[in-house]
């Protein structure tokens, strides 16, 4: 707690401090009355201002998205029409209900978004960003005003990961009266239900909304039940012009029936089976947070936000590979027994970013720093023996093989300054400086020798920015900045007792490079074009060891290099603005969003059957070259539709590039095209008629292959589904 004090008086000091080289003067005016026409607006902004709120954006890659549902299913986290004008966003459709949001770019791993930093309203989500960082909070987008993207750069101001950090930025409460209520309701295939309402408003100095979602589906394909709930409520309190205090919480849970891998031969010959009845996963995050606001003067805005992790993720399973068929055993005369697994989180974190606006002789500047301290405890139940039983039960038979306690201390500081050389040029330097300490204790598989792992790892990240405005809307930009992600409590944890980890085990740094152009054109034309270069080192893996004796084991260390390099290319096209530059209510769009990336192992060596096999040359795992997403858009006074197309190409999910395995387990992932169709209609004024086909073409095809949960094997892709949506606004 002493240190959390200290963390605030310390970036208080220095506010005040710049405070008093500011101007503040409140200059009040009045206007006279404005008569406003609505039209569609022209085409948008994608890209992130330079500076917003205490955060800088100069020069880095960016992109927004502003949620549509007309354009786009929110209902069920469709990620492929959401992030649609994203180039390059690679996922992983594992279900069709929207139970996770798996994202990746640039050859990193899309699972559960695990080298994303994830954030909402600024403050992270991932239940354990420096040693588990999956994301198993899950957001339902029906309650997202936007989402805001970084990426590789965002590594100076937020800290890891390669992939970038993504914010999704929550929808308030009505600023013109008191209650506000919004219901939306859907139906769709597979028994799909989802309720999703929400309530806000303002009185006064209080602001407030919150909203409540529950969503059901029986899965496109057996065994693929689903339950899920989610709530999210912010007060704000404005108790000046100058502050306010919000206080948030937020919750996602769900239990999901895992329908479990497929060979080949059982995808092709029917991809909707399942031979996993009795497989069960259930997350549940739960997120308080504190976030403090104060514009010190015009120039200079503090915010101080403070939040924790709170949750469990619970797994029941027969985890075997899809040829072997999970049934009655003879001797037992019952099931065989399933695994059960348990993570519990528990972590706390403070930032304090402090944002100050200067002239360093005529020179424009402005200087973003910030604070962190991070502390997280995870709690690692793994490998107990379960009942023989169907329905979800956590009951052990037999106590844990695994039982852990895994503990981390982060401290980080970052500056940024934006130097404004030239009216036109902008050059924005950058260091962050980590500190993060590791302590993993407890034992594994019943060993009889405990498990002890310390780590203390120090070090500086630097980046530069470049900017240079070549008229109002477009701009040339560019950055350089390095990156890391921490290694995992995974490759510091012997899988078992002859394993052993590198006692100098190593965090992967590397850094990325950006160069691009962006802009509009007489709202005609919305384009960002932009080449990258990723160098990712000390990648960790397994390599075979010899003892004294000749036996081998197993050791973890840092095995190699890798290197993504590519373009990234969005453009949107008015029709209608082409041919008439004048304002319309109707309009017609075309899109574009396409990536081509090369990511590729430029050295490395990994164990494979016991013997040490170099990687150099190959592709990096479940990275496709090329990801396309293009769209017709029409939007006709209260009337808006999309149809979309997507292509993703084929990849490996291992760093051998497997192309075919006997289970399903590693192989060749095909090229695969879907399309997609949504609308919405407003009527009535305060209705609204939303709905879509997803995978209209009904393509089988899928795009993970895993070796662990929800595994192993192929995981199908829905097929064909629809769903249709009213909601209401009172």
């Amino acid at each position: 707690m002493k240190k959390i004090i200290f963390l605030v008086m310390l970036t208080l000091s220095f506010s005040f401090l710049f405070a008093q080289t500011s101007n503040d003067t409140i200059v009040k005016k009045t206007i006279d009355s404005v008569l406003v026409n609505a039209y569609i607006k022209s085409l948008k902004t994608y890209h992130l201002p330079e500076v917003s709120g205490v955060l800088i954006f100069a020069g880095k890659k960016t992109n927004v998205v502003n949620t549509d549902p007309g354009n786009t299913n929110l209902t069920q986290n469709i990620v492929r029409t959401i992030f649609a004008k994203v180039p390059g966003l690679n996922t992983w459709d594992m279900d069709g209900a929207g139970s996770q949001l798996n994202i990746a770019t640039r050859g990193t791993d899309a699972h559960r978004s695990i080298e994303m930093n994830m954030r909402q309203n600024g403050y992270g989500t991932n239940s354990d960003m420096f040693g588990y960082p999956e994301n198993h909070y899950t957001v339902p987008l029906q309650g997202v005003k936007q989402v805001q993207y970084v990426r590789g750069s965002a590594a100076l101001q937020f800290g890891p990961q390669f992939g970038g950090m993504m914010n999704y930025i929550m929808k308030q409460g009505d600023s013109t009266k008191p209650v506000a209520i919004e219901s939306q309701q859907t139906v769709g295939s597979n028994n799909l239900f989802n309720s999703f309402t929400s309530v806000g408003g303002t009185k006064g100095k209080f602001s407030y909304y919150a909203f409540f979602d529950y969503r059901h589906t029986n899965g496109w394909r057996d065994n693929a039940d689903f339950n899920y709930h989610a709530l999210y409520a912010n007060l704000t309190w404005k108790f000046s012009s100058k502050a306010n205090i919000s206080l948030q919480f937020s919750r996602s849970d769900y239990i999901q029936q895992i329908a479990g891998g497929l060979t080949d031969l059982q995808f092709n010959t029917n991809a909707k089976q399942s031979v996993r009845s009795r497989n069960y996963f259930q997350p549940f995050i739960n997120i308080p947070a504190l976030i403090f606001n104060y514009n010190i003067s015009a120039d200079t805005h503090l915010e101080i936000t403070t939040h924790a992790i709170i949750g469990q993720r619970n797994s029941v399973q027969f985890i075997n590979t899809p040829n072997i068929l999970d049934t009655i055993n003879k001797a037992l005369n019952s099931y065989n027994p399933r695994q059960v697994d348990r993570d519990y989180y528990n972590g706390f974190t403070t930032e304090a970013r402090l944002l100050h606006q200067y002239k360093l002789g005529k020179i424009n500047s402005t200087l973003a720093g910030g604070l962190r301290y991070f502390n997280q405890v995870t709690k690692r139940k793994q490998k107990g023996v379960g009942t023989t039983g169907i329905d979800f039960d956590l009951t052990l038979v037999k106590p844990y093989g695994n039982d852990l306690r895994l503990k981390t201390h982060n401290y980080a500081a970052f500056i940024e300054n934006i130097f404004q050389v030239t009216p036109l040029f902008s050059v924005t330097p950058g260091v962050r400086y980590e500190i993060i300490r590791s302590d993993l204790s407890g034992v594994i598989s019943n060993a009889s020798v405990p498990i002890l792992y310390k780590g203390t790892r120090n070090f500086p990240l630097f980046g530069l920015g470049l900017q240079y405005q070549l008229a109002k809307d477009a701009q040339i930009y560019g950055n350089a900045s390095q990156a890391y992600r921490p290694y995992l409590y995974s490759n510091a944890t012997p899988a078992d007792r002859i394993d052993k980890v590198d006692e100098n085990l190593k965090d992967s740094k590397g850094y990325d490079i950006d160069l691009g152009v962006r802009g509009r054109y007489k709202g005609i034309i919305s384009y960002d074009l932009n080449g990258y270069y990723l160098f990712y080192g000390n990648r960790v893996g397994l390599i075979t060891q010899k003892n004294a004796d000749s036996s081998s084991y197993l050791y973890s260390t840092n095995i190699g290099n890798s290197v993504s390099k590519g373009a990234e290319l969005f453009v949107e096209i008015s029709l209608l603005r082409l041919f008439n530059n004048g304002h319309y209510q109707n309009d017609i769009k075309v899109f574009n969003s396409v990536a081509y990336n090369s990511s590729k192992y430029t050295s490395g060596t990994i164990n494979r059957n016991g013997v040490n096999t170099s990687v150099a040359g190959n592709y990096i795992e479940n990275t496709p070259e090329w990801i396309n997403r293009s769209g017709v858009e029409l939007q006709f006074r209260n009337f808006n539709t999309r149809v979309q197309y997507s292509f993703t190409g084929k990849n490996y999910n291992d760093a051998f590039n497997t192309v075919s395995s006997s289970n399903g387990v590693t192989g060749l992932i095909p090229a695969y095209h879907v399309w997609d169709a949504s609308f919405s209609c407003q009527f009535a004024k305060q209705y609204e008629l939303s709905g879509g086909v997803n995978n209209f073409t009904d393509e089988q095809y899928f795009n993970r292959r895993i070796t662990f949960y929800p595994g192993p094997g192929i995981l199908p892709a829905d097929g064909r589904t629809f769903y249709i949506s009213l909601g209401v606004k009172l």
